[in-house]
Parts: structure tokens; sequence; C-alpha cells
């Protein structure tokens, strides 16, 4: 399980981009993450998306960015989150900033279904960094 803790919104009660609700799923572990019922190491947090550090990491630096809103995976986005995803790569720029990831560089990887790697079926961002990748991965 992820360690730490700090208040976030609860998904029901807010308002996502544009003014709508924004969903959840109650046996999502990441909706549990935002609704504070699992601790997280939570690294960035706005009205829109959380990030914490992720609890198997791939890298030195290993962050999830994930939306309030509960979307499956890239087939369940709908047109009115066209933002929000965005608002995550603008998420992924301030980390990047923040932590000086800007001159060594870093990788962000969406992974979309089982046999991608997707483990946790809300839509997630993955911020890696802290050592050279390769290419093509996996």
């Amino acid at each position: 399980m992820p360690h730490g803790r700090e208040e976030l919104f609860l998904p029901e009660l807010c308002t996502g981009i544009g003014g709508r609700k924004m969903g959840h799923d109650p046996n999502c572990i990441f909706c549990k993450i935002i609704e504070k019922k699992v601790p997280a190491k939570l690294v960035y947090e706005d009205e829109h998306a959380v990030a914490f550090e992720d609890i198997n990491p791939q890298a030195p630096i290993h962050i999830l960015i994930v939306p309030k809103k509960h979307i499956q995976d890239i087939h369940s986005i709908k047109h009115v989150d066209r933002e929000l995803i965005g608002h995550l790569f603008f998420v992924a720029q301030t980390l990047g900033e923040k932590r000086g990831l800007n001159n060594g560089g870093y990788r962000m990887v969406i992974n979309n279904g089982r046999n991608a790697g997707q483990t946790v079926f809300h839509i997630h961002l993955h911020l890696l960094s802290g050592r050279a990748f390769s290419w093509p991965p996996g």
C-alpha cells in the first residue's frame, strides 16, 4: 500500500473542468486514494488531479498523475474530458520543472488495456525519470 496522507477533494463533491460533476468508482484503488480511504505519498494536488509516488517504481522517480474523475481507459474518454486529459500533461510539466527533470529528461506513459500493462483501470499518466530509458520500451 502507498504511504503518507494529504487532504483531497471528494470526487463526488467536485466539479470537473467545464462544471461537470466528476465520477468515481467505489471499487477503484485510485478513487479510494482520491477519497482518502487509502493512503498515498502525494506529490501534487489541485482541483482536477492528484499525483503520487508509484508503490512499484520502475525508475528512481516514478509518479502517477491521476484525474480525480474516474475514467477507465483511453476508450472511455469523452469529448468533454479533453481539457482534463490535457491537464494531466500540464501537471507532468509542473512536476518536471519543480524536480529539475527538464535537463536530464523524463518519460511519460499511458498504458491502455491489460496487454499494454494497465493494471489499474482508472486512466493515469506515468512520469518516470532518474535513469536512462531504452527504446522500444517493454
